[in-house]
């Protein structure tokens, strides 16, 4: 199994709705996105997704959040724009991406997890449950 990986930045507004504390303020980060494939089959030049398509898909949805006030872009104006949120909502997006072929046709590797930095110390990061479960085992927590 391969797997790889793009990080991209982007800086953005928000405030958590029904948080009680500093979070339900107006308020911004600067935040990290690292999107991981993965894979096992290589194409005819040995990759398994070429980092600059990977790079659009993850920028074409920046484009939609940067210098945003996020509670006002969908889906974050219904759901609030946590970093949980977040991961899931590159995730979905990156995995209907590569689905539809729109950045590289011929890729046979799926998005494997999401993770996002709110700050420098706090993550948060999405996987489907099939690979919470595969590491589960293999950490022996099954």
């Amino acid at each position: 199994m391969f797997l790889v990986s793009v990080e991209e930045s982007f800086a953005a507004g928000h405030a958590l709705r029904g948080y009680r504390g500093k979070c339900e303020n107006v308020h911004g980060h600067n935040y990290k996105i690292r999107v991981t494939l993965e894979g096992s089959d290589l194409n005819s030049i040995g990759l398994l997704y070429d980092f600059k398509d990977l790079k659009e898909a993850i920028q074409c949805n920046i484009r939609k959040l940067d210098h945003r006030f996020m509670n006002d872009v969908p889906p974050f104006d219904a759901i609030n724009p946590s970093a949980e949120n977040l991961a899931k909502y590159f995730y979905d997006e990156v995995t209907r991406l590569l689905a539809e072929g729109a950045v590289r046709p011929e890729a046979t590797c799926r998005v494997r997890t999401v993770k996002v930095w709110e700050t420098d110390t706090t993550t948060a990061s999405y996987f489907p449950d099939e690979l919470q479960a595969t590491e589960a085992r293999r950490h022996g927590e099954n």
